[in-house]
């Protein structure tokens, strides 16, 4: 029976580059992500590729959704053995540190540490039972180490990483693994990386497959909590 692996946020970047690269190795894909067309052309693309995929349109900035959405994906794909959370909110996420209100960090709560936190709840158990499993999370550098007018969803998503950084200690010796990858660059391609190029601000750039090829990596060797793209002395 193949694997499953859930991309939970995904779009035409890193999303469909994961699920190009697990459907590779015979994993059949979940797509998650608000829009319906959008998933449903990601869908008939990588079907003419050779990849088994299946759209869910879900709010994942909703985290009371997440127990009715793993039940639609696993009542069509079976278990989730992957998830790969990487949604692009429509708040904007960062803010000057001085001036940061609460309002502003729940906003960005929900889809930043809430559901990822929801969806563990769910899979991880199935997991662990299993003896196999992985979930995936991908970060800004903002999570790693703060930068001027860069505050709001910087601190969410360090909370994040700490609680994923828990969970692969607590799991490893389960079978199942937990990492972040935190990105450093602008993604080729992307709406930020365009809008970026716009207003004169450069910058490294990382091609969504090279991003893909390090969750494989990171699903395969298991031997980190954490990996920086670009990597660091």
């Amino acid at each position: 029976m193949p694997k499953t692996i859930a991309v939970l946020g995904a779009g035409p970047g890193l999303g469909a580059a994961t699920a190009r690269r697990f459907g590779r190795e015979g994993f059949d894909v979940a797509l998650v992500g608000r829009r319906p067309e959008p998933l449903g052309a990601l869908v008939e693309i990588l079907d003419q590729e050779g990849v088994r995929a299946a759209a869910f349109p879900a709010d994942l900035a909703d985290p009371a959704g997440v127990p009715a959405l793993i039940d639609a994906i696993t009542g069509r794909l079976g278990p989730i053995d992957v998830v790969e959370y990487a949604p692009i909110g429509s708040a904007p996420p960062f803010a000057p540190a001085a001036g940061l209100a609460a309002a502003t960090l729940r906003g960005l709560m929900d889809l930043h540490l809430y559901t990822p936190v929801e969806v563990a709840r769910a899979v991880v158990p199935g997991m662990v039972e299993r003896g196999d499993g992985a979930f995936l999370l991908a970060q800004g550098v903002s999570a790693l180490e703060g930068a001027p007018g860069m505050s709001g969803v910087g601190p969410v998503m360090a909370a994040a990483r700490n609680w994923v950084q828990s969970l692969h200690a607590e799991l490893a010796d389960q079978g199942v693994y937990a990492g972040t990858l935190t990105i450093g660059a602008w993604i080729e391609g992307s709406a930020a990386q365009r809008a970026a190029a716009e207003h004169g601000h450069g910058g490294p750039v990382v091609a969504p497959e090279d991003l893909a090829d390090h969750y494989w990596d990171l699903y395969t060797k298991r031997d980190r909590a954490e990996r920086i793209v670009p990597a660091r002395g």
